[in-house]
């Protein structure tokens, strides 16, 4: 049973590491296309990443917790409004040779349609960004965090003054609205407002394509999350962002979800939050990210290329070692939040620190993320972490923590 004061720890956590990524600037906050209907639907507002987003809903359903676990119950959905997000085009003929010197992933094997996660690096070979790449025919889709997207375009910027080649960027700015759909009851719940002869059964994990949505032409969907379950990001023109929301929120199986469950979900599912597990001095091995770049052999891997190739991989498109590797803890009692540091089993020596850490509510037990030095970094191997100033015995995990149900298709 999950009691009132777990409820309030769980609220508090994430609420913690929401304000993470608050804007810090002085300007004035933006508002996505959905800020009235999240206001009428209770929504507790707070700035993230620049926008004024919803933390939690008030109602029946409402709160962190029960909007967890509702995206994890069987036949039921969780919508939340992703609009901070950055989401940019490439165009022009050298696009993918250009994208292929900024991120690490393999662009020129994507078929149209085939999306990917990929990395941005910089000289050193630190990740400046996490993204989802998509071949969408004429152009290249591409998805940024919303707290880097500013500084991702001015990186951008500045590798396109020093490149020889055919290649633009389109930032779409507010004009489009980004939306996600995620947990067991998605598909079922946005077929509703595709066109009749949409076939989402054989739509793979991690594709894309330009369609209508509740009749609206210029409209894009991409199966794909940050929760572990199956899922959608849908993209539409800003005007008709809550009448396409409204009517998936007619559906009683879809409930509206805010940043905390957003923020729980993910480190269940051992996803990363950039500028919390991930930033511009972490290398995507330390971040056990290597295999965005492909498998031993794989032509990213030998042929190399991207910013910062010489401080990740060898000569021979190897791994370079590393001190400290990303890794899963669990078994401490009480929830270890960022920063708080590591120990090895004698709790004299620190070996590492904690980067994102919450009260699991499918597992109901803490669990964290952090990084360790690479000798400890073993699944099993106990440890002790300092959580407000008092030890407590905890033990490197794998991760995800629970099991991902991203969707396949049938055979």
């Amino acid at each position: 049973m999950i009691t009132a004061a777990t409820a309030t720890t769980l609220r508090r956590v994430a609420a913690t590491n929401t304000k993470r990524t608050l804007a810090t600037s002085s300007e004035p906050l933006v508002k996505t296309a959905l800020y009235d209907l999240h206001k009428e639907l209770g929504g507790d507002m707070v700035p993230f990443a620049g926008y004024e987003l919803p933390v939690l809903y008030k109602g029946e359903n409402g709160g962190v917790m029960k909007e967890h676990l509702w995206c994890r119950s069987d036949g039921k959905a969780a919508l939340f409004d992703v609009s901070h997000m950055g989401q940019i085009r490439w165009h022009g003929e050298d696009r993918t040779k250009f994208l292929e010197k900024i991120v690490v992933g393999d662009i020129a094997g994507l078929g149209e349609g085939e999306g990917r996660l990929s990395l941005v690096t910089n000289e050193k070979g630190g990740i400046l960004d996490d993204t989802v790449i998509t071949n969408a025919g004429d152009h290249v889709y591409m998805v940024v965090n919303g707290a880097t997207k500013f500084g991702d375009m001015k990186h951008f910027e500045a590798q396109m003054a020093d490149f020889d080649g055919d290649v633009t960027m389109e930032y779409l700015e507010d004009t489009m609205q980004l939306l996600a759909v995620q947990g067991p009851g998605a598909a079922e719940a946005i077929k509703k407002l595709l066109p009749s002869d949409f076939d989402l059964v054989n739509m793979p994990f991690m594709t894309g394509t330009d369609t209508t949505l509740a009749g609206v032409e210029g409209c894009r969907i991409t199966r794909c999350g940050y929760t572990g379950e199956d899922g959608f990001e849908i993209a539409m023109p800003e005007a008709a962002a809550i009448s396409i929301a409204s009517q998936l929120l007619e559906d009683p199986a879809v409930n509206p979800t805010g940043l905390g469950a957003r923020d729980s979900l993910r480190l269940e599912a051992g996803l990363c939050l950039y500028g919390n597990d991930l930033d511009e001095t972490t290398t995507p091995i330390e971040g056990v990210l290597g295999w965005t770049m492909g498998g031993p052999g794989s032509r990213r891997r030998v042929e190399a290329g991207f910013l910062g190739a010489e401080h990740i991989l060898t000569p021979e498109g190897k791994f370079q070692k590393v001190a400290r590797k990303r890794v899963g803890i669990m078994g401490m009692k009480a929830p270890a939040r960022q920063h708080a540091e590591i120990f090895d089993a004698t709790g004299e020596q620190k070996i590492g620190e904690v980067t994102s850490g919450t009260f699991s509510p499918s597992l109901k037990k803490p669990i964290a993320m952090g990084y360790v030095e690479t000798k400890s970094a073993k699944a099993g191997t106990d440890v002790m972490i300092k959580v407000r100033n008092k030890m407590q015995p905890a033990q490197v995990t794998k991760m995800p923590f629970v099991e991902s149900r991203y969707y396949r298709v049938p055979e």
